[in-house]
């Protein structure tokens, strides 16, 4: 089991200044920061990052969506990290989210959903490593 998870802020919770209640949230929650940057991700990078979902209908918007405004990408550490997190932000469609989960308090929709959590182990550490090299972090 790893210690480490990744998020990203999406574009929607940033447009709509939610970056510091959502970290409040996630420091309140005993995870500590060990990487972050303030960014936007390229069409190709969030073509690359979301290959995963190549061949469902929605990756094209989804493409679109992750690409129309800077993100906050970062690492967070805690024991048990993935599972711990996703609790946290809650179910993918905000209105199934479980009351004061991140999604619940800050998402719009399926798609405008405000935080993107990584779903196992393995893809945590696939994901930071797409975001951060080994210098960044801390």
């Amino acid at each position: 089991m790893s210690n480490i998870t990744f998020t990203m802020i999406k574009p929607d919770a940033v447009k709509n200044n939610n970056i510091g209640p959502i970290l409040a949230k996630i420091n309140d929650a005993g995870f500590t920061i060990r990487a972050m940057k303030y960014t936007e991700l390229s069409e190709a990078q969030a073509m690359a990052f979301y290959e995963v979902h190549k061949e469902r209908p929605f990756y094209g918007e989804l493409v679109e969506f992750m690409t129309s405004g800077p993100i906050v990408a970062a690492i967070l550490e805690k024991e048990n990290a993935v599972e711990d997190f996703r609790k946290l932000i809650g179910a993918t469609n905000p209105t199934e989210a479980a009351e004061g989960t991140i999604r619940k308090i800050f998402a719009e929709s399926i798609q405008n959903n405000a935080v993107h959590g990584s779903d196992s182990d393995e893809n945590a550490i696939i994901e930071a490593d797409f975001h951060f090299s080994k210098t960044e972090r801390f």
